[in-house]
């Protein structure tokens, strides 16, 4: 089940809005969220860059209480909507930029984790193969072509997580 499944199901319904100034409060604490989120995010892309990746892992428990609670409040905030559209019409707007703003930010943080981990996958395996072929017979076989590694004799590579 996702994580927006269970944050949707009956048993953990977010808890409606009843009036205007709890709704400008909900508003409020996502815009804090908002920028607690940013600041993680741009921490966590100039450790990326640095190579820094011990210490990104450690930005990922805070990370992930700040995604929870921008979820739970936007939830609230999109399923009150409908009854205070007319009280909150002028602010809603704004909010919506907002928002906007963040997924953009939001994806590029995404696209820039997923490239490092592409490159570090794509080195890992580099090196894997390397040893492979450093280990495989250097000769040609009968076919007259060098034959393919025996799995039998192939060295597994060990990769040490803590930098």
């Amino acid at each position: 089940m996702t994580d927006q499944a269970v944050a949707t199901s009956p048993e953990t319904a977010p808890r409606a809005i009843t009036s205007v100034d709890e709704a400008r409060d909900v508003i409020r604490m996502l815009d804090e969220t908002i920028t607690a989120l940013v600041e993680v995010i741009e921490e966590e892309n100039r450790l990326v860059r640095a190579g820094r990746l011990s210490e990104v892992a450690r930005l990922s428990p805070t990370k992930t209480g700040h995604a929870r609670r921008y979820l739970a409040g936007s939830l609230r905030l999109r399923d009150s909507l409908p009854r205070l559209r007319g009280a909150l019409g002028g602010e809603l707007p704004a909010v919506k930029a907002r928002h906007a703003a963040f997924q953009d930010r939001l994806q590029s943080n995404l696209t820039a984790l997923a490239t490092a981990h592409a490159v570090s996958e794509g080195i890992v395996r580099g090196v894997a193969g390397e040893l492979t072929r450093n280990e495989s017979l250097q000769t040609y076989g009968a076919s007259g072509r060098t034959p393919l590694p025996d799995p039998r004799n192939m060295k597994p590579l060990a990769v040490s997580r803590t930098l």
